[in-house]
């Protein structure tokens, strides 16, 4: 199969065994990056086994069979001056690796390495350990990041929606090899991966390469995620005392998912709201109130679900004030469309940003793999800013109407607080 983009061509192959490849050529673009991506996250995770997506990308990098040392990874790599990374999110993991495009070759041979033969050496596995359970001990300590965690575990409870992608300290203190290697070699399959490669490179020596290394790998029979079950009747509040000087807090209303037409019209929703410095919350709570610095708003977009979220952090005086505010400010746009001049400014600013994000080839290559990963569909720039710029005042005004009511209404927050029943009272439309 082979696809072309109206606006920077691509390819786009698939073998026989199902793995996707993706290809952007960019002769201008002096690097290349290899991009791996796989559905593997947490909500292929049962809760006995929560984090361990995220464990076995930290070990993916602990050595091969042709690298058996973490260090012989890191060197190789820092010695062609490449960068490099892993991640992990819901549901699925990426592995990546961007230099000059004179590197091309090692760099791949590296990430499809490391994605393939790791070996999870135990002595490794037992210091890893140690490492996540710090990172998941920062996390918490940086209440403007770990509420964003909260509010999902408010709507989702124990669904592995609601469960944190790190996993709990006394699932990574048990965690096992046998684990990792049960689980790679359930979930780590041809059919479930996306290999994306962008930069000064031709689509002839990118398939020269993974026909080398892939090609022989069979198909498996790919996991399905449990799917997520929206059950809510009324507002709810969920609190996490801390002592702090400010109060955190996420507004989250239940939206949709990726593949339902609405999601670009929330995604205009969340600019109009808190997209950036002229949009109406942040004038609103920053500059006419002086209340908080920062102020968000957008869709977070999942393949089974969405949540549209307000974030923001506040004075502790002032937080049921600033939260009364927030939803008078969305009620408005329950009760009157918005004006055509005020939405042709947030398309452009929307439009700016993304087109803003797609400068280098590691963000074309997320660009890219992302959609083909969870859609198996690539749409190019054009399409997207052709989607937005088709965005109605009516469309805005319909989608507010729909989800912004009191049995979609969810607050999280960190503070000095105890008693959610204040809460309760004002959170209401």
């Amino acid at each position: 199969m082979c696809y072309i983009s109206s606006i920077m061509k691509f390819t786009k192959k698939i073998l026989p065994n199902g793995l996707r490849i993706v290809v952007v050529p960019m002769k201008d673009n002096p690097t290349v990056t290899v991009l791996v991506l796989v559905e593997a996250g947490s909500k292929y995770e049962s809760k006995d086994i929560n984090g361990i997506s995220h464990f076995l990308e930290h070990m993916c990098f602990k050595g091969t069979v042709k690298r058996p040392k973490a260090i012989d990874i890191s060197k190789e790599l820092d010695t062609l001056g490449s960068q490099y990374n892993a991640f992990t999110s819901q549901e699925y993991t990426g592995y990546y690796a961007k230099s000059d495009a004179r590197h091309f070759k090692q760099i791949f041979d590296v990430i499809t390495d490391i994605y393939l033969n790791s070996t999870f050496p135990e002595i490794e596995m037992q210091k890893e350990k140690g490492v996540i359970i710090e990172e998941i001990n920062m996390y918490e300590d940086m209440p403007q990041r770990h509420v964003q965690s909260l509010i999902m575990k408010l709507l989702y409870k124990d669904e592995p929606a609601g469960r944190d992608i790190a996993g709990s300290k006394i699932n990574i203190i048990k965690m096992t090899r046998d684990n990792l290697v049960a689980y790679k070699n359930k979930h780590y399959l041809p059919e479930s991966t996306v290999v994306v490669v962008v930069g000064k490179i031709t689509e002839k020596e990118v398939l020269k390469e993974i026909n080398k290394i892939f090609n022989t790998i069979p198909r498996g029979k790919k996991e399905q995620k449990i799917k997520v079950k929206e059950i809510q009747e009324k507002p709810e509040v969920l609190i996490q005392f801390k002592k702090t000087d400010q109060t955190h807090f996420v507004l989250g209303f239940r939206s949709y998912g990726l593949f339902n037409k609405k999601s670009v019209t929330l995604a205009v929703l969340g600019a109009l709201l808190g997209g950036g410095m002229s949009s109406r919350l942040f004038q609103k709570l920053r500059e006419e109130m002086g209340v908080g610095y920062y102020v968000r708003a957008g869709n977070d977009t999942y393949t089974d679900h969405g949540v549209f979220t307000i974030s923001a952090g506040v004075d502790n005086k002032r937080i049921e004030e600033v939260i009364s505010v927030i939803l008078e400010e969305v009620q408005k746009f329950k009760n009157e469309k918005i004006d055509e001049e005020e939405l042709n400014k947030v398309k452009e600013f929307l439009i700016g940003n993304m087109k803003l994000s797609l400068e280098s080839s590691d963000d074309i290559a997320s660009f890219y793999g992302g959609q083909e990963l969870l859609k198996k569909e690539i749409k190019s720039l054009d399409e997207k800013i052709r989607e937005i710029r088709d965005v109605t005042t009516k469309q805005i005004q319909d989608l507010a109407k729909d989800i912004f009511k009191n049995e979609k209404l969810n607050l999280a927050l960190i503070g000095p607080f105890k008693d959610k029943n204040k809460f309760l009272k004002i959170l209401k439309f």
